[in-house]
């Protein structure tokens, strides 16, 4: 849960408002500016920019950090930064980020740049924490509060795979750049994770040393100093003009936020009635969530899947694919993206309402992870992210219905329930309780 605005400081003129994260359901705002980032091509630079103009602050969380080409600009615009004064705060996963963290942290040694590491792996023994299998998996950035950047894309060059190494093609992938009323929530949720993991990591550590000090109360307003979360005033040059936009930021946390991105996917696709395009590389959805897409398509919604084609886990393919034939029996039209590694989520319905974020349609993102995905309602917005999406799967191969057919039933059965008990015992494991 994000934390309370601090004790002993005084209401900014507009004061932050926390109704978004108080109901399990998108709160939209209007008056924003949206833009569809492609790739990191499109991300690192505009990031980059951002940061450099940067007056006051700068919040960054992503899952996976890595220093490369592609991404030496961003981490260079940070130190900057921080070196003229800003606030720069960053947090990286410690699963997502374990293989480059040295290196990270060696690279903002001295530079001002606060880095937290979000539920650290330094050793083994930590997986034995309460908690670990729930990993920090949103990718948002937050400057001066008045820009901000979400969507799926990592700190990570698109031709490089941590586990498959170099490729020729960039991986697809999205985010979305946006101006306005929505990133107040963005840099709340931006502020909670960063203060969740500094503090997660070194409590014991910073109580130590308040204890140890000659003067503990200086150690404190040092500790506080760093986890503080006061809000800039908003300055009338600030305020965004009204624009049409509506936008939803919404997150899935271990708190008040638990299904909330799940529901927002159910909900569109049950109020659809022309079209669906829904892309991510892992899937494998909850029961309310097929029956929404069979329904859907059995009520003449054209629902288009676009999934992995390129596979870089074995077994999240087999996951997707052991629901194809169901699907498909459904009227649900599947895709496999071939040229590069996928890792977009988005989704589209009726060329009105568009989702761009964090967030697989798995468990782990559903029910796990720490997510974060922008709701936009917008037909322009939403047309051009549908023309991306097609044009992806105009490079794909659909899967027909002879291709998954034409297996036993008893050998899909088999397949279908060990991947079910599989992802039971691992949900167990990671303390989810209830049906899925």
């Amino acid at each position: 849960m994000p934390p309370p605005p601090p004790a002993g400081h005084a209401d900014p003129p507009t004061s932050p408002d926390w109704s978004w994260y108080l109901v399990g359901r998108p709160v939209f705002s209007g008056g924003n500016e949206v833009r569809l980032l492609r790739g990191g091509e499109d991300l690192f630079p505009a990031v980059a920019a951002a940061i450099h103009r940067a007056r006051h602050e700068v919040w960054l969380a992503t899952y996976i950090s890595h220093i490369d080409t592609a991404t030496q600009p961003v981490l260079d615009a940070l130190c900057a930064a921080a070196q003229r004064g800003v606030r720069v705060r960053m947090v990286v996963d410690g699963f997502g980020t374990h293989q480059g963290l040295a290196a990270l942290q060696q690279r903002l040694a001295d530079s001002g740049v606060a880095l937290a590491v979000f539920r650290p792996l330094q050793r083994w023994t930590h997986w034995l924490q309460p908690g670990q299998l729930r990993r920090l998996h949103m990718k948002v950035c937050i400057v001066d509060g008045e820009l901000g950047f979400v969507g799926g894309i990592n700190l990570i060059d698109d031709h490089i795979d941590l586990h498959h190494g170099r490729s020729e093609q960039p991986r697809l992938d999205f985010a979305v750049r946006a101006h306005g009323p929505v990133v107040a929530p963005m840099e709340q949720a931006a502020r909670a994770m960063w203060s969740r993991a500094w503090f997660g990591r070194d409590w014991r550590s910073e109580a130590q040393a308040i204890l140890r000090a000659r003067r503990p109360w200086q150690q404190m307003r040092a500790l506080w100093s760093r986890l503080r979360l006061t809000r800039r005033p908003l300055r009338p040059e600030d305020r965004v003009p009204s624009r049409p936009v509506h936008c939803a930021f919404v997150v899935r946390d271990n708190f008040r936020q638990r299904r909330t991105i799940e529901r927002a996917y159910i909900q569109a696709i049950a109020m659809a009635r022309e079209s669906l395009w829904i892309v991510t590389p892992y899937f494998y959805p909850g029961n309310h969530f097929r029956r929404a897409l069979v329904a859907a398509a059995q009520r003449g919604v054209s629902v288009h899947l676009l999934l992995q084609g390129k596979v870089d886990y074995r077994f999240a393919a087999l996951a997707a694919r052991v629901l194809y034939s169901e699907l498909i029996r459904g009227g649900v039209r599947i895709h496999e993206y071939l040229p590069a590694f996928l890792h977009a989520k988005v989704m589209v319905v009726d060329d009105r309402w568009a989702t761009v974020g964090s967030s697989n349609i798995d468990p782990l993102s559903l029910l796990l992870n720490l997510e974060s995905n922008l709701i936009v309602r917008d037909e322009a917005f939403a047309t051009g992210l549908r023309r991306e999406v097609e044009t992806a799967m105009q490079q794909s191969h659909e899967v027909l219905r002879e291709e998954v057919l034409h297996e036993r039933s008893w050998v899909r059965l088999l397949r279908r329930a060990v991947v079910a008990w599989c992802a039971y015992v691992y949900l167990r494991l990671a303390g989810v309780t209830g049906r899925y």
